[in-house]
């Protein structure tokens, strides 16, 4: 008699397990991330919705060990990246798997984080993973910059962040994203500071490079229209917490959770009144 198998399944890209992390405020002790648990599977994109202070971007930067100037009184729980301890890797073993083939993240501010004295060109030069160092620089920077949506790479290249609009910064950050040919990237609420126009345009792009590349996206927002449009699953946070994870569908059809239903209503109200004005 032949036994029928079903084939493996593949542990997740990401796996997050018991996260905690904890902020001293004072004499205040802030669980900013409390016992969550969170998985991004190779090729799916995933949100992480919830208002502000919610803990979704404080979430996002513990896994990706990008704390900066806070004062940290606990990080805790097991992260794994391809079955690798995030949490317990060495410096320089994690500065190279967020060079190649590892993970990227796409920031809130990209004036805030692009080299107001260097051409946009060169510091996305500076991003691209050894691999792909062996090719042209300008060739590949080029590359990227197409991938992004700019007609005119090479003009791009040579201009500095202030000679560029908003959405043409936020443009340049993901090429510079993308330079390292991540198979995970972090997303943290990347059209926030983008006029509406310009917000769809970026989200169509990112949706684009994640179906292109198979790369997987984790993106962190505030706005359930986001989630609906680009998102295979999402996680509902509130005060550190993961209320609910389910399916996009599920999560708008039958939420489980008040909070979650509420914010599917509002989010549905939006909509109206965005359709009423238009």
């Amino acid at each position: 008699m032949k036994v029928s198998l079903s084939p493996a399944v593949p542990p997740p890209l990401l796996q997050v397990r018991n996260l905690k992390v904890h902020f001293r405020v004072g004499d205040r002790l802030v669980r900013a991330v409390d016992d969550v648990d969170f998985d991004v599977n190779a090729g799916e994109c995933v949100g992480v919705v919830g208002e502000s202070g919610s803990g979704k971007s404080t979430l996002i930067r513990a896994i990706s060990r990008l704390m900066l100037n806070l004062r940290v009184d606990q990080i805790a729980g097991d992260v794994r990246f391809e079955g690798r301890d995030l949490l317990a890797m060495p410096d320089r073993e994690l500065r190279l798997l967020r060079r190649s083939r590892g993970f990227s993240m796409i920031f809130q501010d990209p004036l805030g984080y692009l080299n107001p004295t260097q051409r946009v060109g060169r510091q996305i030069a500076e991003a691209l993973s050894p691999d792909a160092r062996s090719r042209s620089e300008s060739s590949r920077v080029n590359d990227l910059l197409d991938e992004v949506g700019f007609p005119d790479p090479k003009s791009v290249a040579r201009r500095y962040p202030h000679e560029l609009s908003g959405g043409m910064r936020q443009r340049v950050m993901i090429a510079m994203a993308l330079a390292s040919d991540p198979k995970l990237l972090f997303a943290d609420e990347p059209t926030t500071a983008l006029d509406a126009t310009v917000q769809l345009q970026v989200l169509q792009m990112l949706y684009r490079l994640h179906k292109n590349r198979n790369m997987a996206v984790a993106i962190i927002t505030h706005d359930l229209g986001v989630v609906a449009e680009m998102c295979d699953r999402v996680y509902v946070m509130q005060t550190g917490k993961v209320l609910e994870s389910a399916s996009t569908v599920d999560l708008f059809e039958r939420p489980q959770h008040p909070y979650s239903a509420r914010l599917v209503d509002l989010s549905a109200h939006r909509t109206d009144e965005t359709r009423a004005r238009a």
